[in-house]
């Protein structure tokens, strides 16, 4: 790996929000609590669990009698009671065919409720996502979020598909086979008991282990989902700079270490069933020794033999099983932990009041901090009065806050100190969808889904109609870019609009700006992307839907605000010049500097 890219991914580390592949979190969480939580989706299918409760209980029943009339089978036939024998074999295999009944029904169950749990909690989950603030998003990997929906979720759909009937129905066989065993000889049922001590203590060895590599397992699974999204989402970028072995390099450090931690993982996983089968052969043959003894001492019947090597492997099975399917339960739960910390999680409050009569658009930010790292502030002091219909330009070099001022005021932040008002209330007192409402934004990055492009312009307005459609699109230009799609408005617009240059990707945005009909006009750098003789058809189009609307523009090309009625020029989080174009430059200053650098080609 070449030492320029190493010093990157050193400062940059893997992504947004993930540790370092080497540290994972690797202490074990509340199991209880969340498995309490887990329980608490389970009731909500109360009657699909109820059902397979009693199903489980039937087929355990069936399961644990059968062996009774084995035994019972063998003694006739020893006592020469051959006319005993076919009832016994009746109900014998009428027994086994209930079990066998049994076991089909909770499968298909089981299945039908993993299925139905899942669809809740992703839907839980997606729908906190939707709630999180931009904070929470921008601080953790995508990647990772991505990988709690869907492999976590995966992981506990089969648990709850493949493993939830047999641990109920490995409990109960545990308990139904230890009192038919006590019922036909209590001395033998207890010498049998006597290796899941042994059991007990394998179990408790190997699991504490387990837990930890299985958490750190999904860790790394979200990491290396979190580099995937990452690197593919901006490939353009790692081809221009001829990054892509060192990229590579890097997924397979993240992939070297997944690996090695799920070999481990599965190597104690793995060796739980062949130890348990081990404990298990061992009870086997103190059945049969102690088994003989006692049938020759005249205590059983060669037949209560027979039933106690096969309650012997039932007995043993449960706790093979159980053992065995620990490593899934321990994915699941480490699964359910990830999920559940995105579900508790603060989300945004959306409570609040709504602005009575028309918005004015008068906005003032009064005394206003921020800072997005502790003790590092982004806006200082920050006082700007809005008045209704003004058109305001925000101006400065990269860094200097003018893009956090408009998450300030769209509340994707919240202030540190001060207040922000809009026509005289807190924005902190109003609901986040009246705020939003009354305010339209184009964004530099622009966004676009993939959907028809009638669906993405009439995102922020789903009533719009056809002639309101074609307005919006002919004065923001975008009319020329949807007569050139092979299907007009119907067209759907793949991977994001990713066959589109940014240029007509920037006017469609800009035509949904124009559909939503805002008070308030929020435009960052939203001609960035367009050429000269577009970006004049926008600015006069802009003219229009400006008027008698507040707008607040950051832009670099200050061309596009010399008519703007109020340029404040920002500086570290600071106003430190404002007023026209024409006195800006007058007093020859920081705005003077940034105009003669742009147009003149020279600093002064």
């Amino acid at each position: 790996m070449s030492e320029r890219y190493k010093s990157k991914v050193a400062t940059r580390g893997l992504g947004r929000g993930m540790r370092p592949t080497g540290g994972p979190i690797e202490k074990p969480k509340d199991g209880w609590k969340t498995l309490k939580r887990l329980a608490s989706y389970l009731g909500r299918e109360q009657r699909m669990v109820v059902v397979l409760i009693l199903v489980v209980c039937v087929g355990v029943a069936a399961h644990v009698v059968a062996p009774g009339f084995q035994s019972n089978a063998i003694d006739a036939i020893t006592l020469g009671r051959f006319d005993h024998l076919p009832g016994i074999l009746g109900w014998m295999i009428t027994f086994y065919g209930i079990y066998g009944c049994c076991m089909l029904l909770q499968g298909y169950i089981t299945s039908l409720l993993s299925q139905k749990v899942i669809q809740r909690m992703r839907k839980d989950l997606f729908s906190r996502m939707m709630r999180l603030p931009i904070s929470y998003l921008d601080a953790h990997s995508h990647g990772d979020l991505i990988s709690r929906m869907t492999n976590d979720a995966e992981n506990i759909s089969n648990v709850i598909s493949e493993s939830l009937s047999s641990l109920v129905s490995g409990v109960l066989t545990l308990v139904g086979t230890f009192a038919m065993m006590t019922y036909y000889s209590l001395p033998l049922a207890l010498i049998s008991c006597s290796t899941v001590a042994l059991s007990l203590g394998v179990i408790s060895l190997l699991t504490k282990y387990m837990r930890i590599y299985y958490v750190k397992r999904q860790v790394l699974l979200g990491q290396l989902n979190g580099t995937v999204e990452e690197y593919i989402t901006n490939i353009k970028t790692v081809k221009a700079y001829s990054l892509e072995k060192e990229v590579v390099e890097q997924f397979s450090t993240t992939a070297d270490h997944l690996t090695r931690t799920g070999i481990i993982s599965e190597a104690i996983s793995g060796s739980m069933g062949p130890c348990m089968n081990m404990i298990s052969n061992v009870a086997f043959v103190v059945v049969a020794v102690f088994g003989a003894y006692f049938a020759l001492e005249g205590y059983i019947t060669v037949g209560v033999i027979s039933a106690f090597i096969v309650y012997s492997k039932q007995f043993s099975r449960p706790l093979n099983e159980i053992a065995q399917l620990y490593g899934q339960i321990q994915t699941a739960i480490a699964g359910a932990e990830r999920i559940f910390e995105v579900l508790e999680e603060q989300v945004e409050e959306e409570d609040g009041e709504v602005l009575e009569g028309a918005c004015k658009g008068v906005i003032e930010f009064s005394h206003v901090d921020f800072s997005y790292v502790p003790e590092k502030k982004v806006i200082s002091d920050f006082s700007l009065r809005v008045e209704a219909g003004k058109k305001i330009a925000l101006v400065g070099s990269t860094g200097s806050g003018k893009t956090t001022i408009i998450n300030l005021l769209m509340r994707f932040y919240d202030a540190d100190a001060g207040s922000i008002t809009l026509d005289g209330k807190e924005i902190t007192s109003l609901s986040l969808k009246d705020l939003r409402d009354h305010i339209g934004i184009v964004l530099q990055d622009t966004i676009l889904f993939s959907d028809t492009v009638w669906n993405n312009l009439s995102y922020a307005d789903a009533t719009v109609t056809k002639e309101e459609m074609e307005h919006a699109a002919k004065i923001s230009s975008a009319d020329h870019v949807i007569a050139h799609l092979s299907q007009g408005y119907e067209t759907l617009l793949k991977e994001s609009g990713a066959s589109l240059s940014q240029g007509e990707r920037q006017l469609l945005a800009i035509g949904r700006a124009f559909v939503s009909k805002p008070d308030i006009l929020i435009l960052d750098e939203a001609t960035s992307s367009v050429d000269t003789r577009t970006e004049k058809r926008i600015q006069d189009a802009m003219q229009e839907l400006m008027k008698n609307r507040t707008s607040l523009i950051i832009a670099h090309r200050l061309s596009t605000i010399v008519d703007a009625d109020e340029i404040i020029v920002m500086d570290q989080g600071k106003i430190v010049e404002q007023g026209s174009h024409a006195s800006l430059l007058a007093k020859r200053g920081q705005y003077y500097q940034l105009y003669m650098t742009q147009y003149a080609g020279q600093a002064i």
